[in-house]
């Protein structure tokens, strides 16, 4: 087992890093939690200062003696972020993914995570040191996430004067051979790193000085975006398939208990194909892209009834509904619409067709009312993602809720 080593900082390089961590706490409040959580560890290894996944700090003192300690703050800020952005987990992922083993391609994806978090980074009180490199150095678009960077980073020229670049196994999940491992001493175990991350993600929720890239990175973490389309598709077969669906007695095959009632002929119990109704929100406030995804749903939804096109049925409802004739493809549905928004009247169209659907779906944006009864079959429905409405006229203002007799299920 890998312990640390027996050198320590001396005080005056102490003072300093501490320092600078301070600064870059006041400067950067909401990665506070994050920078404490990481563990300063001198290495004369490290050209300036790396970090492992395990979150270990490790730090050349010359590197400290030599920086000014505003700038070291942005450093603290730098290695921090890549453990926060999970660099190494997505590191290893993309080397599996396309072979990156070698040297040059470890480097290629540490420039292309520095690309991703530097322009969060540095601003604002937190100066930008010479060596700090940024998708300028290409001549590439800021705002992009490591995995959109890297296939556009080539070894060439430029590869000469970053061969210094090292971040360590945090900033692309391959283990250094001065990294004390998941053995060590001072490390993070899995759990802990999770709830520093997820501490740091629900105190940027909301607050007016947090970055963009740093706000969207929150979202994901605290709200992580769910399997949609399985979500839905388990919905709907759990709604076809569940006890008394596509169930109706029938008198083509008696019962077997007409046997002991002479001259009595009593219906049997049969199952059916269930009949699915599609009622699609074609209203103003439905995307054109959400309406191409709804049709998606719908080809799902066919071959959830064993492929019988002949049983679903797609109703295009803004504040009147319309039924399209017979599927032949999802592609050639016409959807009709653009007004405003009455789901009610999908709802009534398809409990009075013939016969009557066993299931109903319905892929909306929610900003509709909604019945007042329970409908007599099981109902699904799909909802668009829409921020929260706010009405500046009317504070007490909500939208209807979904009803709580429906499955629902969050697209998107």
């Amino acid at each position: 087992m890998k312990t640390l080593p027996r050198a320590a900082f001396n005080q005056e390089e102490t003072d300093r890093l501490y320092a600078a961590r301070l600064f870059a706490a006041e400067a950067r409040p909401y990665l506070a939690t994050a920078l404490y959580a990481l563990k300063p560890i001198l290495s004369w290894t490290v050209p300036t200062m790396a970090v492992d996944r395990y979150w270990r700090c490790y730090i050349s003192p010359a590197f400290v003696a030599a920086t000014p300690v505003d700038e070291l703050a942005g450093v603290w800020v730098h290695e921090v972020s890549h453990l926060l952005r999970d660099h190494h987990g997505r590191g290893e992922r993309l080397a599996g993914e396309k072979d990156l083993t070698g040297p040059g391609d470890r480097l290629r994806m540490n420039i292309a995570a520095d690309f991703e978090i530097n322009d969060d980074v540095y601003g604002d009180g937190l100066p930008r040191p010479d060596g700090a490199i940024g998708p300028e150095l290409l001549e590439l678009e800021p705002g992009k996430l490591m995995e959109e960077y890297l296939p556009m980073i080539a070894i060439g020229p430029y590869f000469r004067q970053l061969s210094w670049l090292d971040c360590g196994g945090g900033a692309d999940g391959a283990d250094r051979p001065w990294e004390l491992g998941p053995d060590g001493a001072n490390g993070l175990d899995e759990q802990e790193r999770a709830l520093v991350r997820y501490r740091v993600a629900q105190g940027m929720i909301g607050r007016g000085d947090t970055p963009a890239g740093w706000q969207r990175w929150a979202e994901r973490v605290v709200h992580p975006p769910q399997p949609w389309r399985e979500l839905l598709g388990n919905a709907v077969r759990s709604a076809v398939s569940a006890p008394g669906v596509g169930e109706d007695y029938v008198y083509n095959r008696p019962s077997r208990r007409s046997s002991s009632l002479p001259g009595v002929i009593l219906p049997s119990l049969r199952r059916r194909p269930p009949r699915v109704s599609v009622v699609i929100d074609t209203s103003g406030s439905v995307s054109d892209s959400e309406l191409g995804s709804a049709l998606v749903e719908v080809a799902a939804m066919t071959r959830a009834v064993g492929g019988r096109r002949d049983l679903v049925r797609v109703i295009s409802c803004d504040a009147a509904a319309h039924i399209t004739g017979e599927i032949c493809a999802a592609e050639d549905i016409p959807l009709l619409g653009g007004g405003g928004t009455d789901l009610r009247a999908g709802f009534a169209k398809a409990l009075t067709t013939q016969p009557a659907p066993d299931v109903i779906v319905v892929l909306t944006d929610g900003q509709t009312p909604w019945p007042d009864r329970k409908p007599p079959c099981r109902t699904v429905i799909g909802l668009f993602p829409r921020p929260r409405h706010v009405d500046e006229n009317n504070p007490d203002f909500e939208l209807d809720l979904p009803p709580s007799w429906a499955r629902v299920v969050r697209l998107g």
